[in-house]
């Protein structure tokens, strides 16, 4: 064929740089949507892999059961206390059910602590020694909270990384007293600073993490209770709540939606009102892979117009160039070439132009994830507080170039040359020679 000519190539390229300025301007509608391909794919990408990750971090393998205060306000008594949540014995219910190979129970609320001059509100965590394991929480200093702790209701305390070094700024943690409602605390141990987990829907709320003290959940208990009563500006919390979360971990993820079936019909028989929820992360991020590729068309569709409007542009121009070069195509046309090679040489233009607008979108697309997070760490020092507001999966994007998107963006280029360039080369092959050669 002669496209692939060297000779058709090298005449393409001449004609072309004969309107340097027109040509780059044609070029720049390409390059806008190719870039835009890849950028927008990144950003999804980005985005997606953020969110699963932070999926992934509750655990494949893992059912999160929750107590939350129904729409009904729970059982309401004479005091007005809301009695709501997991019980003690629905722990022991749930636990026969024989996929479930481990289990970790917490009890949280915001408590506050005392330590010499400083006063402030803590989230307040009683667990067990499994609870680092399951949140992916590693130890900086000391230990953790350990079984024996758990079985003597040890007044013991680890403490988040950055609770620690403001409570202790020039002074070792380990071994400090703390108070918690007159009741002294023991630090034995200062967790490894730990990444904000951001909410899941509406059913899991997001958390810091930088605000944590965990205690034995037995010492909980007994030390802090089950009610809650606290009064602030223009609010007021008066409940009972005995568990805050049970996470079970089944061996096999072919069991996690089986087994959460059984867990609802099981808290479903036991609680007349739904004053729990319970959490799947794998089926969580089952729908988050399905949104990921229903976001990332959305964003090809939305660069495809891009593409559209400079293949239109594309063909304006080849258009025009027809009609100035009619003469020429006249002479060619008189010295013997056929239709097919003035179809071959003006589609090879239309080509050039759009391979080289492709190059050049893809080189600036490569540059994506270097650019955004510029401008998201230059976004944070002049509107942190707009920032501050934004998503945990926004508010820290990391761009990923998608594999495919290269030469997918590669192949457009070339397709939107050959579709939108067939019209003008089409065109300019049916002049008739006698009336091109007439033309002035």
């Amino acid at each position: 064929m002669q496209l692939f000519r060297p000779t058709i190539w090298q005449l393409g390229v001449k004609s072309l740089t004969l309107h340097p300025m027109r040509s780059m301007l044609t070029v720049l509608g390409i390059f806008i949507g190719i870039a835009s391909v890849i950028w927008l794919l990144a950003i999804g990408e980005g985005i997606s892999r953020r969110v699963q990750l932070q999926i992934e971090e509750l655990g494949t393998n893992n059912i999160i059961v929750r107590s939350v205060l129904p729409v009904s306000e729970g059982e309401v008594n004479d005091s007005s206390m809301a009695i709501y949540g997991i019980k003690r014995d629905d722990y022991t219910a749930l636990s026969v059910i024989p996929t479930i190979k481990d289990s970790l129970r917490i009890r949280d609320a915001m408590r506050e602590l005392h330590y010499g001059s400083k006063d402030m509100k803590v989230h307040l965590i009683g667990c067990t020694s499994e609870y680092a394991r399951v949140m992916k929480m590693e130890i900086q200093k000391g230990r953790f909270i350990t079984e024996i702790d758990f079985e003597n209701d040890d007044n013991v305390c680890v403490l988040s990384h950055e609770l620690a070094e403001y409570l202790f700024p020039t002074k070792e943690a380990l071994g400090q007293a703390l108070r918690i409602r007159s009741t002294p605390y023991r630090v034995v141990g200062v967790m490894k600073k730990r990444g904000a987990m951001a909410a899941v829907g509406s059913s899991l709320e997001a958390q810091d993490f930088s605000d944590d003290v965990y205690i034995p959940l037995s010492t909980f208990w007994r030390r802090i209770g089950d009610w809650t009563m606290e009064r602030s500006a223009g609010t007021r919390v008066n409940e009972v709540v005995e568990i805050s979360q049970i996470t079970f971990r089944v061996d096999k993820m072919s069991e996690v939606l089986a087994t959460a079936d059984a867990i609802e019909n099981i808290m479903a028989q036991r609680h007349k009102k739904k004053d729990y929820v319970i959490v799947t992360p794998l089926e969580l991020l089952e729908q988050a892979k399905t949104t990921r590729l229903m976001f990332m068309a959305f964003m090809g569709m939305i660069a495809a117009i891009s593409l559209i409007v400079g293949g239109i542009g594309i063909m304006n121009i080849m258009l025009a160039t027809v009609t100035e070069r009619t003469r020429e195509i006249g002479i060619r046309r008189a010295l013997g070439a056929n239709r097919r090679a003035i179809i071959t040489q003006f589609l090879a233009e239309t080509i050039v132009l759009s391979i080289t607008g492709g190059l050049c979108g893809i080189l600036i697309g490569l540059l994506c994830p270097f650019v955004v997070v510029w401008f998201r760490d230059l976004a944070q020092i002049w509107f942190p507080s707009v920032i501050a507001d934004l998503p945990s999966a926004v508010r820290e994007i990391e761009p990923v170039i998608v594999p495919l998107s290269i030469p997918l963006a590669f192949g457009i280029a070339v397709m939107v040359g050959i579709v939108f360039g067939i019209y003008p080369a089409i065109r300019a092959a049916k002049l008739d020679p006698i009336e091109a050669l007439r033309h002035e």
